[in-house]
Parts: structure tokens; sequence; C-alpha cells
């Protein structure tokens, strides 16, 4: 292999502190976001193109990232939705046999900025210690000043509305329109792979806008609703949480994941908060409250909705809780069909433990709408 000289590269957090770092490929130039770290082990793919990581600058804990290069099914939107990568080390060469491209040709096609050969373990620690903070990473390493000064001018992931970049402008369909049931889903983040997992189970989509009203999502006559994961803060949400207030007013069932699931949250009069460092990788713990069982799971959120005003709620019973900070994972409605989880069913490429979430909802839609007929 020929040796290729790397650009120097940094990394400056909010608060001054600075990581040393190379250029992947020949790419220049800056990148602004709210660092936060993932500590799954494969899936890069699927995490780089998740709506819900809009806005973020993404570290990737793995200590090789690239080795498997890229699919082009394996993504979970059109286009990579980090703001900027930051690894350790970046493989430019893959195995896969059945890999469509190299990592960096597929970064390439997004315009990303990535950077590697960083201490990301210290990097990490950092983080865990002092909480999710802005940054930027750049190639421009001899202008610290100016770029510590744009850096102060970057908003707080707290109070900020991302859903409107990443949802659909117009409403689409998936599935098979000959599907049995019909189901309404709010877009303020959606990722491919729950479309999938709803479709299989014979169910045909209209995936509606971030700011759609209730009223046109139930002209279509669904037999279901769905709120979407998706970025940034759940409260600016104005919009959606409206609509989920007039869809629990119906009778029909309702199940949101993730953001969806805080937006379910404050339509209920539950209040938001953001977390120390959030909670993102492929191998966090939940307790089932029904069951007892205990699950593996996939989860990217950076916000939770608060314990004690659920569990004052007369409407609202806990479901599940993070085994590792006891935060809610999980809720439901005592007197409507609704549920939700802040963790992701839908995982790929996994783990597969909360995938029954779907089945649930589709045993609630049959019951109901036998009970209509």
């Amino acid at each position: 292999m020929k040796y290729t000289s790397k650009k120097k590269a940094l990394l400056i957090l909010a608060d001054g502190t600075i990581f040393h770092g190379k250029a992947v490929g020949d790419k220049e130039g800056t990148a602004f976001g709210e660092v936060c770290f993932n500590t799954g082990m494969t899936g890069y793919q699927e995490i780089f193109t998740d709506p819900s990581y809009f806005g973020q600058l993404m570290v990737m804990t793995n200590a090789h990232i690239g080795n498997y290069g890229a699919h082009n099914e394996e993504v979970e939107s059109d286009t990579v939705k980090i703001a900027g990568l930051i690894c350790k080390n970046f493989s430019y060469e893959y195995s896969r046999p059945d890999a469509d491209m190299g990592l960096k040709e597929f970064l390439d096609k997004s315009n990303l900025l990535a950077i590697s050969d960083v201490d990301t373990r210290a990097l990490v620690s950092y983080i865990r210690d002092n909480g999710a903070m802005n940054a930027v990473i750049s190639t421009d390493v001899e202008n610290l000043d100016a770029l510590k000064s744009k850096l102060a001018e970057v908003p707080s992931m707290e109070g900020l509305e991302l859903a409107s970049r990443v949802s659909a402008k117009e409403a689409y369909y998936y599935g098979d329109e000959n599907a049995s049931y019909r189901i309404s889903a709010l877009d303020i983040g959606i990722k491919k792979n729950i479309l999938r997992n709803l479709a299989k189970r014979d169910a045909y989509i209209k995936v509606f806008p971030y700011n759609t009203s209730f009223e046109e999502m139930a002209e279509w006559n669904p037999d279901a609703y769905f709120i979407s994961n998706g970025p940034g803060d759940p409260e600016p949400l104005t919009e959606a949480i409206a609509t989920a207030k007039e869809i629990i007013k119906t009778d029909k069932p309702l199940f949101g994941i993730c953001l969806g699931h805080q937006v379910i949250a404050l339509a209920n009069g539950v209040s938001t908060y953001k977390m120390h460092n959030g909670h993102r990788g492929i191998n966090h713990p939940i307790l089932n409250l029904i069951t007892g069982k205990g699950e593996i799971t996939s989860q990217n959120h950076g916000f939770a909705i608060n314990r004690e005003e659920t569990e004052k709620n007369p409407n609202l019973e806990i479901t599940h809780v993070h085994l590792n900070d006891q935060t809610v994972a999980g809720i439901r409605m005592k007197n409507k069909d609704v549920f939700s989880v802040q963790y992701h069913p839908e995982a790929s490429p996994g783990p597969h433990d909360a995938d029954y979430l779907f089945d649930d909802f589709f045993e609630i839609i049959k019951k109901t709408s036998q009970q209509t007929v």
C-alpha cells in the first residue's frame, strides 16, 4: 500500500479542550455540532444515515471504522445525517465481498468531513465526565481563535428544533396498498427500517411531514397512528405535540419511538430534559416491568422524559426502565391504546430483543379493527 501523508486536523470542545487528529482523505474544511459518542461495534453506516443524529459530530468508540465498507441498502435515510465523523482508525480498504464501495467514497457523496487518529478513548471519557457539548472539527489548525469564535455562536441542542430539517417535505406512501391495515405516520425524522417493520406486518403507511395537522392525518382514515424518532429537543415541536393530543382523543392505537415517545409524554403533560451525555449504542440494558424480562437494546437519544412527573400522572404507566440510570424507557396510557419507547425496536443491524413491540402494536390494531367492524 502506498504511503500517503495525512493533513493535520483538530477537535475543539466548547469548553476550550483540544484533541488532535488527521483529516480522512484529502477533504479539508470545518464542521460544527454537538459532540456525542456511540458505543456500537458495528452498524456505522446505519448510524451515519440516522436522521436522529442530525446536527451532531459523531465519535465512534470502536477502534476501526470503515473496515467492511458500505452497502447501498444499509441506510436509514437517503443521505448521511451526522454533521461530522471523529474516529481512531479509518479503514480506506475493506474486506466485505458484497460491499458496494468503501466508506470514504460513501461519505464523500455527502461531502462529509471526517477526522481520524484522535484519542477517542480519552475523548469519550472526557464527554462522560463533562457532558455532551458543542464542538468543531477542522483542518484549519492555524486559526484557533477564529474557530473558537465561530463555535461560540453555535446554538445549544437544548431548545433546538431540528425535525423540520429532516422530515419529508410532502406526504408519501410506503408498502403494499392492498395491505390489511393503514397507518398514518408522523415523520419527525423517521428511519427506513421502521417503515420496513410496519410494512412487513401487512400495513400500508402514509408518511406525513412533521407539521401535519391531525385532521389531515385522520382524513386518510387509518387504522392506527405512529410518531417517529428524530433529532433535537422535543419541546419546540408544538405542532407535533398538538397532533399527538388529538390522536390520543381518538380510540385508535398510537405507537411512538424515541422522539415520538417524548412527544407523546409532552402531550400528556410530562416534561422532558436534556441528559448529561445521552444514550447511544447497541447494548443498552432495559427492564420490561410488565413481563419482568430484560432486553438489550439500540438507543440514540440525548433527551428523556421526567420520571417523577410520569409516576404522578394518573393516565400513564411506566412499562420499561433503563437499568444503567433508571430513566424512563417506555410508557403506556392506562385508558387508551397508546404506548411508546425511548429506544429502537427496529434496530438495524440489531439487537432484536425489542422486535416484539411491533407485534404488540399490530395485535392492538387487529383488536380495535375488529371492534369497529
